[in-house]
């Protein structure tokens, strides 16, 4: 485990907790909303904030490795397999399966729009 000192002094987590704090926070807000109130974009809010959320979590485990996993107990049973890969992995599996929710709405509707269009991109009734 890390002591408050060394995560201040961590440069990628200050900035990506910045990010998470300023962005993604208040992000995931509006998309939660989207949803309740069924707005139009909300699988784009879905797809931008998963994204985000599994490109942040990659990068962690990357920095991390790369670091020779210094700021945790390597194979300790509860710090590391718990708290560090299975607690971080839900940050990577369901994000993706949120990309993959967004994705299949977002090709869904597409595939409506252009039928609706016609074969040359114009709308029936023109």
């Amino acid at each position: 485990m890390s002591s408050p000192s060394a995560c201040r002094a961590d440069n990628f987590t200050v900035c990506m907790e910045t990010i998470t704090a300023w962005a993604w926070g208040p992000l995931s807000v509006w998309t939660v909303l989207a949803f309740l109130y069924n707005k139009p974009y909300r699988f784009v809010l879905q797809l931008v904030v998963s994204l985000g959320q599994l490109y942040g979590d990659v990068l962690y485990f990357y920095t991390e490795y790369r670091d020779g996993f210094s700021h945790s107990e390597m194979g300790h049973p509860l710090y590391f397999w718990f708290y560090f890969v299975f607690m971080n992995a839900l940050w990577i599996i369901i994000p993706s399966l949120l990309i993959l929710d967004a994705w299949r709405h977002l090709s869904t509707a597409q595939a409506l729009s252009d039928r609706a269009r016609g074969p040359r991109g114009r709308s029936k009734g023109e």
